[in-house]
């Protein structure tokens, strides 16, 4: 028997763009649930750079004096070495933003800062070790995801179902790669199900 939760939007995926999608949506009063398939941030990523336009969002969210103090390097112009010759090809303190630098940040301390600011919202939820597998249909309607919560089977029956993984080496992230197939993955051996559902009470997304 599935366990079962009710929600308003399930994303898929807790990195950046996840975790801040789904503060926004808290932020804005929409339920939602984060699954990241992974037990911590603490991992390799593509990049550990937070740009001006990011740090002007997070102005915008009232964030930006407590991001600051986090451990952090600020850089303000960028320069590379041409033919012997070193040449600047890059000036941020031009830009019209509050913050005129790229801060480097180890993108696990960006997630855990975020995720510890979004979960001050009662309607975000973050579930760690929680892999989506598999989407559920009615008819040709996406009405929610099945997800493995370590080594078992996650079902979510769901209204809204964002995919924040990235493509890797050309390969369609997961979400859009199961829209495209529509096949079923089968866990073997399920230990606990987990089910949510989401209300359709409200038309918040157009």
């Amino acid at each position: 028997m599935a366990e079962k939760l009710q929600t308003r939007c399930v994303i898929a995926g807790g990195g950046p763009a996840g975790i801040m999608a789904g503060y926004l949506l808290a932020r804005a009063g929409v339920p939602v649930i984060v699954l990241e398939k992974h037990a911590d941030f603490f991992r390799d990523f593509r990049g550990d750079t937070i740009h001006p336009s990011t740090l002007e969002l997070m102005y915008e969210l009232g964030l930006l004096d407590e991001f600051l103090k986090q451990p952090l390097q600020e850089v303000r112009e960028l320069r590379a070495v041409i033919n012997s010759q070193t040449v600047p090809i890059a000036d941020f303190t031009k830009l019209p933003t509050r913050c005129k630098f790229i801060a480097f940040m180890p993108q696990w301390d960006f997630l855990n800062f975020l995720s510890t600011h979004a979960k001050e919202y009662p309607s975000f939820q973050l579930l760690m070790e929680h892999e989506v597998v598999d989407l559920t249909f009615d008819r040709q309607r996406v009405t929610g995801v099945r997800a493995r919560a370590g080594a078992t089977r996650v079902r979510r029956p769901d209204r809204c179902a964002l995919d924040a993984d990235l493509k890797k080496a050309g390969r369609s992230a997961a979400v859009v790669r199961l829209l495209s197939t529509r096949q079923i993955a089968r866990i073997t051996r399920p230990r606990r199900l987990l089910a949510v559902r989401l209300c359709n009470s409200q038309r918040w997304l157009r």
